[in-house]
Parts: structure tokens; sequence; C-alpha cells
């Protein structure tokens, strides 16, 4: 297994970091320990979950995998912010929300620490100060060791890097945005934004919730339920024929289109660990295979010529980000 330095920390993660959105709703319990514990002994030491992942019991099942000894071999990363439920305080970036969300995540988890904590989406209504300020305060009260963010906007992100500095709060260490060959838009300036501050990039759908594994078709919503469904907008034309594109280098290359869509991301400047994230074991398997695809320069100019760099054919980006912002300056309603 690669092991890269997260961000400006001197902390070793795996080159691929296990998502566990799908376990404890679309994974059985028993299947998601039985992942989690392959991935490690496959050498994976970062693991990323988040409070809302099947209302919490995605937490509780990572929970019960790591628990004794397999605890301290593993990153342990989650995520507040998120909406819960309907009443005041149960969603947002609040130092009310932030912390109850903590404890309650200490609890699923069953460890005294959170290896890295971030906040999953920006809070536009809660002032930046009140968030980092008690991110801090979980660092310094030793619940919490890293402090992360998600789907942030870069000037959201490099505000809350100068706040940090000038009251010497922890700061920032990585970004979790969405990232794949079908939305290039974060190497139009995420990127350089944080390897200039020295950020890591851990991105999330790397292979486009399963399109770029190339089972869907123009018939796709006929094949029944998937992780696709609710995503309509993102199966789009030119999905499908950048993944028809791409199939026969794939094919060429000895590897399937998944593996190659995330050995690409994989090796993409910036990125310290994409994030998979496994419904069954052979999806764990065919993750740890991309890790052995070689990605050439000849490759990377044929990928650019399908799929040009900054460019995009479905929304992960905007919709995660620059819709929220737009929002909140009252330029659109939603």
């Amino acid at each position: 297994m690669e092991y890269r330095t997260l961000g400006r920390s001197s902390l070793e993660v795996s080159a691929l970091c296990l998502g566990t959105m799908n376990f404890g709703s679309r994974t059985e319990d028993d299947e998601s320990v039985r992942i989690i514990d392959a991935a490690i002994d496959h050498g994976i030491n970062f693991v990323d979950t988040a409070n809302v992942y099947a209302s919490g019991h995605s937490e509780e099942v990572v929970g019960e995998a790591l628990s004794g000894s397999k605890r301290d071999k593993v990153v342990l990363a989650t995520k507040a912010s998120n909406r819960l439920g309907k009443w005041p305080n149960e969603g947002g970036s609040s130092r009310y929300h932030i912390t109850h969300q903590c404890e309650e995540s200490l609890r699923r988890l069953k460890t005294d620490r959170i290896d890295l904590y971030q906040l999953h989406l920006m809070d536009l209504s809660t002032p930046l100060e009140e968030s980092m300020r008690t991110m801090d305060d979980l660092v310094r009260q030793g619940k919490v060791l890293y402090v992360g963010v998600s789907k942030w906007a870069p000037a959201w992100t490099v505000e809350a890097l100068m706040l940090s500095d000038r009251h010497g709060w922890t700061k920032i260490v990585c970004e979790q945005p969405p990232y794949n060959l079908l939305d290039r838009r974060i190497e139009n300036q995420l990127i350089w934004t944080c390897r200039r501050h020295g950020v890591g990039i851990i991105p999330w759908a790397p292979i486009a919730a399963g399109v770029l594994s190339g089972k869907y078709t123009g018939d796709a919503k006929a094949e029944g339920p998937s992780r696709f469904d609710g995503f309509g907008s993102r199966l789009t034309e030119g999905a499908l024929e950048i993944v028809g594109k791409l199939a026969p280098l794939a094919e060429e290359k000895g590897c399937t289109l998944a593996e190659l869509s995330l050995a690409w991301v994989l090796r993409q400047p910036g990125i310290t660990a994409p994030i998979m994230g496994p419904r069954t074991m052979d999806h764990l398997t065919s993750s740890l295979k991309a890790l052995e695809v070689e990605i050439t320069d000849a490759d990377r100019d044929r990928i650019d010529e399908i799929a040009p760099p900054g460019s995009h054919v479905t929304d992960y980006w905007d919709v995660n980000v620059y819709k929220r912002l737009r929002s909140a300056a009252g330029v659109t309603r939603s």
C-alpha cells in the first residue's frame, strides 16, 4: 500500500480512503464489517464516515468493526453540519450543533477521539469564526486531532485559514470535493488553492456514483434500483459518450473502466486519497486493483482529449458548492 501525507500535517494515510456511506444501509452490517476488515488487511488505514450516513448507523457499524486493537491502526474520519432533522439546531456549523454532534459521533464510533473531523458543507448563515473556534476547542479538548472540510468554495476555505492563522486556531488540513472524469471543475481553482495552502484533497465520487463503471446505458433507469437513483441529471448523453470513449482505453490496459477512472483520480496532481465507496467485497477488490493501474503521459493525453481539463458533462461541483453561494447571495432562490 502507498501512503501519503495529509495536507500540511505529518499524518500518513493510505492512497485510497474507505468511504462508508453504503454501510448500515445498502450493505448489511456483517458484510460491512467484513469489507472494513479486508480493507485494513490490505493496508488501508483511512476510513471516512459521517453522522448522517444511514442516520448514524454507519458510524455504529464502523465503531463496531474498529473496536479493540484495530482502532489505533486507522485514521478515522467523520463529519458534521448536514441537517439531521426538522428541529432548530439539528444542522449547520454552529457551536451548539458541532459540539453536540461530536459527542454523538464519539459515542457511536466507540472511541475517545476523532482523528479527522470535517465540516460536511458550507454553513453560510453561521459566522465562520464561530465554526472554526469550535473546531479548535475540540482539538484542544483532545476529542479531535485534525480538522477538515467538505464541499467548500476555495474562497471560504482561504478565509478559514486566515482566521485560524490570525487567532492561532487549528488549521484545515484537507478538503473533500467531488471529482471525477465527468466533472473536472475543481481543476479550475480548488486544486491550485489547496496546493498553495497545504490542504490535502480527498475527493469523493471518483467513479461518478458508478456511471464510470460502464454499467449504465441510456436505459439505466430501467435497470432497477441503484445508488444512482435520485441523480438522474448526472446520467447525461455527454456522460455516456465519455464512458463509451474511455472503455477501449481501459480494455487496452487490461483493467475495468472503474479501475481506470479511480486510478486516474489517484494519480492527479494535488490528490491525497480518493474516497472509494464499496457496496460489496467485489467493489473493494476492484478498487484495490486501481492501485496497480499505471497512468502514462500518453494515457493522460488521450483522456484529456475525451474529457478536457476543467470541463464537465455532469454536475457534481456546482450543485454542491456554488449553488449554495448563489442562494446565500440572493441571486437564486434555491
